[in-house]
């Protein structure tokens, strides 16, 4: 079972790597029977259309020049940064040594076990990037989502690859059209091109249409490269068009792939509220950095207390409804998070999206303000006010449920 699971992985990406050329293929396939056949040899030439002939190759030549970047990005980004999480020093140690390994001895991590527990320690790797934002995704007891096969915590909206074998922020799916894995780094590259791919097969399938029909009339025996083309145009615009109104739609409701699948999925989520708060009917609360063990000597305890007097900070842990979305902001922010301010972003594949910075003090991803209003009034949450966290104590339990 270990061995077919690798090989279907490797499969998968092999495929991956050769069907961008197919697609370049099908471009030069366009491009030939539109220039050469349709616009030049029959219509300019042979029908004496030259108007009709020009306006197709402008047409042309605009949508294949405006599909091709997009595509060449996408195909790019998927295979340089695909967006995934980094291993930490545990864990990357561990992939050195199978990459180590003789090839034939070499598995996917996933036929490895290489599966581990949630680590239980306060100080574990990558928990303080949580705990100083100000709202995260958690689990119900108030840590990170844990990703077992990477031994890593969850950034927010990430999810374990099987094709990649790590998390992969944002991610949407594999696609082997455009070589790999879409998630941040390369979705509005991916929009670009079904987009402005959608527009060059119906330019390649109106001008085969035409010159198909003008043959009928004239009684003269149909082109087969003009009927190739108008078959697989037809199709590659169908496909085109449907990848073009999914990840329109995800993209003005600020979702993914998965989210959609998901779509009555509910979420943890910790809330930053007043340092200290106890906990209260409907929702619990954690105080980060977590407490040692009990077992842990005192003057050890007293030097973690000074280094983590000032970075105290109290979460209430509270469950959305289902199909409430954290991240849906609006239409109009929803486009910008994904395509940039510009209009010229929208249909040039410029610089990766707003939403794969992840900077800011507040969260991972913009908040959906609505929401987060909503759900302080729901549970009744205390406000955070920077004043507030003046005050501290220390001691909180990892969880302390109201009485």
């Amino acid at each position: 079972m270990p061995g077919q699971l690798c090989n279907e992985r490797q499969a998968e990406r092999w495929t991956a790597r050769v069907i961008p050329f197919f697609i370049l293929g099908l471009f030069g396939l366009g491009t030939y029977a539109v220039v050469a056949r349709i616009c030049i040899d029959y219509l300019y030439r042979h029908k004496g259309q030259h108007g009709t002939a020009v306006a197709l190759l402008a047409l042309h030549f605009v949508f294949l020049f405006a599909a091709i970047p997009p595509y060449v990005r996408t195909v790019v980004t998927t295979q340089r940064n695909p967006g995934s999480v980094g291993f930490n020093d545990r864990r990357q140690a561990a992939e050195d040594q199978r990459r180590a390994l003789p090839k034939r001895e070499r598995q996917d991590v996933e036929a490895q076990n290489t599966w581990t527990s949630i680590d239980q320690d306060p100080d574990s790797p990558g928990l303080e990037a949580f705990y100083t934002k100000d709202v995260f995704v958690c689990e119900a007891d108030g840590r990170p989502r844990w990703c077992a096969l990477c031994w890593n915590w969850k950034p927010d909206r990430a999810h374990h690859s099987s094709q990649l074998g790590r998390c992969v922020r944002k991610m949407d799916h594999f696609c082997p059209w455009v070589g790999g894995m879409v998630a941040e780094t390369s979705f509005n590259f991916f929009f670009q091109f079904t987009f402005h791919a959608t527009l060059y097969a119906s330019v390649c399938l109106g001008a085969s249409a035409y010159a198909l029909s003008l043959q009928v009339r004239e009684g003269m025996s149909l082109d087969g490269r003009v009927v190739a083309a108008l078959v697989v145009a037809a199709l590659f615009g169908f496909f085109a068009l449907g990848m073009t109104l999914s990840s329109g739609r995800y993209i003005l409701e600020n979702k993914t792939n998965i989210d959609a699948l998901a779509r009555r999925q509910q979420f943890y989520l910790a809330i930053r509220v007043p340092l200290d708060t106890p906990s209260a009917p409907g929702y619990w609360t954690v105080t980060y950095p977590l407490p040692r063990p009990s077992e842990v000597p005192e003057l050890f305890d007293d030097i973690q207390s000074r280094r983590d007097h000032h970075a105290r900070r109290t979460f209430a842990i509270v469950q959305t409804q289902p199909g409430e979305n954290p991240w849906d902001l609006g239409v109009w922010r929803n486009v910008k998070s994904v395509l940039g301010s510009s209009p010229l972003e929208w249909l040039l594949p410029i610089r990766h999206s707003p939403c794969c910075r992840h900077d800011s003090p507040e969260s991972d991803y913009e908040m959906n303000d609505a929401l987060m209003e909503k759900l302080h009034s729901r549970y009744n949450l205390p406000r955070f006010r920077p004043e507030s966290a003046a005050t501290t104590a220390t001691g909180a339990p990892l969880r302390e449920k109201a009485a």
